[in-house]
């Protein structure tokens, strides 16, 4: 079972998506660490950024084999072997709606075409991986002879690719075995349909050997098979032994959320903010006493942790929990009110937040807690060809600290300001932000959330005003007032 890795070429085709040769070594050099066996390191003829990466991820003495995507062209078959590629990616159009459509020639030229391309290619010293682009809506006979003559000119891998997601399970198990047959195979899939995955275990099971996929299922359109979960299903469900860092799963996911600029969908398999998320009472208590009663693999396996979040789904167990988290001791009858006060919160459609929580156990438990930091002044200055830049005043454990910073945007000029204002105290990172409008109209009130670090601890908080900024700004000074706290005070 091997891995051929995609997000640096078809992953890279995601509409909007465009990454620095820098960046894309750093996510091949993951790729190679977790154990992925082929990194297609993107397409030579595109620019000359595109060779100076493919140049730069080749001369990195990666442990992965390197790839590149190469039309039967021998300019882009030179390219591939003067930039220090191990193989290429020799996509060939196979179906007769590609052939007389785009290409506008014959099977007899496609064939010519591709049989010369792999002669010449293998005269260049690389591997030949012979792939068959739109191989599902291919006349099969015609795929087998294509592919037959290619291995005989000196192809060492065929691909199926199933261009625009057309493939079924039990079409994979029709075709694949007598093209797995003739040389070892690799299936391509796209997920138009949302049945990559399914395509590719089917056609794993019949026969073939390699699985073409992205990191979090990018690439054009709907995307491809989605690398974290085809791993984590052939562990789990099938106990194939991948020989995937899984525990690493996540950081890499991270990682290429990050460079490439599309977020993790929030309920995305394996990888989204949801996957080991639980908020309803019921699953809480069950996760909290075993965690398989609700959870088909430990968070831990793939360097994830569980979240339980509160809100009007919780439970007793579930809030116990994180007061216990959070160092607050609260007797039954506080914490059937706290209970009761959080699904007030989440009844009126609000996140409940740690700092909510936070809130409501001191006020219930009759805390007087004086806050680290108090807001004196903000200023923010903002429009065409003015740099955003930011000022504030805060109280800082009864000092005067002022701060200013500028950003990409407004926001972030602020709270760039705030976390200089408290270096002195504290290292605080802002992990994730996150605003929802919660009326209509240009008078609309903004609920803002983030999710911010100090050492370790994360902690989220909210704001809400009319004014984005100001909401921004209440949400982090609280999350930053919970988080520069004793740490290990107990508080009951």
């Amino acid at each position: 079972m091997r891995f051929f890795d995609t997000t640096l070429r078809d992953g890279e085709q995601t509409p909007g998506v465009s990454l620095s040769p820098v960046e894309k070594l750093e996510i091949a050099r993951k790729l190679s660490e977790i154990g992925v066996h082929v990194v297609e390191a993107g397409s030579a003829a595109a620019s000359e950024g595109e060779r100076e990466a493919i140049r730069l991820i080749a001369e990195d003495g990666l442990s992965a084999e390197i790839c590149t995507y190469v039309r039967a062209l021998r300019q882009d078959i030179d390219y591939a072997a003067d930039l220090g590629a191990d193989s290429v990616h020799l996509v060939i159009p196979v179906s007769d709606l590609h052939i007389e459509k785009k290409l506008r020639k014959s099977r007899d030229q496609v064939c010519a075409m591709a049989w010369e391309a792999v002669e010449y290619a293998k005269g260049r010293g690389l591997i030949v991986e012979l792939s068959g682009e739109d191989a599902s809506r291919a006349d099969q006979e015609f795929v087998r002879h294509i592919f037959s003559e290619g291995v005989k000119r000196g192809a060492d891998r065929l691909c199926f690719c199933d261009t625009v997601g057309l493939l079924t399970p039990e079409r994979a198990a029709e075709v694949v075995p007598a093209l797995a047959a003739i040389a070892p195979l690799s299936i391509h899939c796209h997920d138009d349909l949302g049945v990559a995955m399914a395509n590719t275990l089917a056609a794993l099971k019949a026969g073939a050997t390699c699985a073409h996929v992205t990191v979090n299922g990018l690439g054009e359109r709907a995307g491809n098979t989605p690398f974290e979960e085809l791993v984590m299903a052939l562990e789990v469900l099938y106990n194939v032994r991948t020989g995937i860092r899984i525990g690493e799963i996540y950081h890499l996911a991270s990682l290429v959320s990050r460079l490439t600029k599309v977020p993790l969908a929030t309920n995305k398999a394996i990888v989204g903010e949801m996957a080991f998320t639980h908020e309803s009472g019921i699953h809480a208590h069950g996760v909290l006493r075993e965690s398989s009663t609700y959870e088909p693999i430990r968070p831990e396996m793939i360097g994830r942790k569980r979240r339980i979040v509160l809100g009007k789904h919780s439970g007793t167990a579930s809030v116990e929990a994180a007061l216990q988290e959070l160092s607050y001791r609260a007797d039954k009858r506080q914490v059937a009110e706290i209970v009761s006060r959080i699904k007030k919160l989440g009844d009126e459609g609000k996140r409940v937040t740690d700092a909510d929580l936070m809130a409501i156990a001191e006020t219930v438990l009759g805390l007087e807690v004086s806050p680290v930091l108090t807001l004196r002044q903000f200023t923010v200055v903002s429009g065409s060809h003015v740099v955003p830049t930011a000022s504030v005043t805060l109280m800082v454990n009864g000092k005067e600290i002022t701060g200013a910073s500028t950003g990409d945007g407004p926001v972030d000029a602020a709270i760039s300001s705030l976390q200089k204002s408290v270096a002195a105290v504290g290292n605080i990172h802002l992990e994730e932000y996150h605003v929802d409008a919660i009326t209509g109209g240009t008078e609309a009130l903004v609920d803002v959330t983030v999710r911010l670090s100090k050492d370790g601890k994360i902690i989220t908080s909210r704001g809400a005003s009319t004014d984005i900024i100001m909401a921004s700004v209440e949400a982090v000074i609280a999350g930053m007032n919970r988080l520069l706290r004793e740490e290990d005070e107990v508080r009951s």
